[in-house]
């Protein structure tokens, strides 16, 4: 017999995980995406606003299909290695594209680097020509040898003196500076001869450069010579090193004497401002003097004779003086000879031999 029954339906509910239920974490790429390009977005809008047509007619070059650099210098950036504005970014609506300025130095020493700077440019840049108030050149053309050389040499001249100015000031601003170089401020000796820059490191009474006796340099003396390459070696001038000793001789007999103990003292000194920075091909002589010319003449026995004498060739040296010759006499003219007169005889005539 037939039923009527419902069939039974049994309903079987599966646990899903936790990442299942938000469909993946295929939607994070997608918004990281869709953040990107906003970001793109709004960085366009960005330099459109702050950007002259001049300026982005440049970014559009930038971005235009292959081109070769025209030199191989810069950034390579979007900008080339320069900013939107001289004081940053959106200083003001249509600031020209330039090279930010460099901030003024806060220190009095900010004129005598900006000056060390046109110097270590080299004389090439210095003009040929120097206008001055009136709107003249101070260029004659009677001027003796080419025209402005006299003014370019003078002029040179001046700014080599005032680069030695500032280096002897740097190297005494140093030693007032550190406590434990202050006292040494007494053996230094720094001025400004025809030749160059003269910095000598003398000897006191009861303080000594070196061992005595030898060429082995102290502690102090190091130091010393430490401060002295640093400021040596930001100048181009070649260095002669010459040493020097007191006139007290050695014993009867020793096969050393003060010319080699000067000699290897100044080669001792070359070797401390070479390993201190000072390159080796600005050395231009390396000597030593002995006592043959001590600072105080009036007692060669001084200590303060027995010294390091550091010279910075100067490169604008004027030539050296030649002594002008004697205009050579012309020898006197024969005299005339007169047709049918006798001339009287010089020459004797030959010895015959044996007499």
């Amino acid at each position: 017999m037939a039923t009527n029954a419902a069939p039974i339906i049994i309903i079987r509910k599966k646990k899903r995980g936790h990442g299942e239920a938000h469909h993946g974490g295929a939607w994070k790429v997608a918004y990281a995406d869709f953040v990107t390009a906003m970001m793109a977005f709004f960085l366009m809008l960005w330099l459109l606003n702050s950007t002259t047509q001049e300026q982005r007619s440049g970014i559009s070059s930038y971005f235009a299909p292959a081109s070769v650099a025209r030199t191989a210098s810069g950034a390579g950036g979007v900008l080339g290695g320069l900013t939107i504005t001289l004081e940053g970014p959106q200083a003001g609506r249509g600031a020209p594209l330039g090279v930010p300025e460099p901030m003024p130095r806060e220190d009095s020493e900010s004129a005598e680097q900006d000056h060390q700077d046109r110097i270590d440019a080299g004389p090439s840049d210095f003009p040929t020509e120097y206008p001055d108030d009136s709107g003249k050149t101070n260029d004659p053309a009677g001027a003796k040898g080419k025209p402005g050389e006299q003014h370019l040499k003078a002029l040179l001249r001046k700014r080599e003196d005032e680069t030695f100015e500032i280096a002897r000031k740097a190297i005494k601003r140093v030693l007032a500076t550190l406590p434990g170089l202050r006292k040494l401020a007494d053996h230094l000796i720094i001025e400004s001869t025809e030749e160059g820059l003269r910095i000598q490191i003398i000897d006191r009474e009861k303080k000594s450069m070196f061992a005595r006796g030898s060429s082995m340099p102290y502690q102090h003396t190091r130091q010393l010579l430490e401060v002295i390459a640093h400021v040596v070696a930001k100048l181009p001038n070649k260095i002669i090193i010459a040493g020097h000793t007191d006139a007290i001789p050695y014993a009867r007999g020793a096969s050393y004497s003060n010319w080699e103990l000067s000699t290897d003292r100044a080669h001792a000194s070359r070797r401390a401002l070479s390993r201190f920075g000072v390159r080796k091909e600005r050395f231009a002589r390396i000597i030593g003097k002995a006592a043959t010319e001590p600072l105080i003449t009036a007692d060669p026995r001084n200590a303060r004779n027995r010294r390091i004498s550091i010279t910075l060739v100067r490169q604008t040296r004027p030539p050296p003086k030649v002594a002008p010759r004697n205009p050579v006499k012309k020898a006197a003219a024969p005299p005339p000879v007169v047709k049918g007169a006798k001339l009287n005889r010089v020459i004797g005539p030959a010895n015959t031999p044996g007499r």
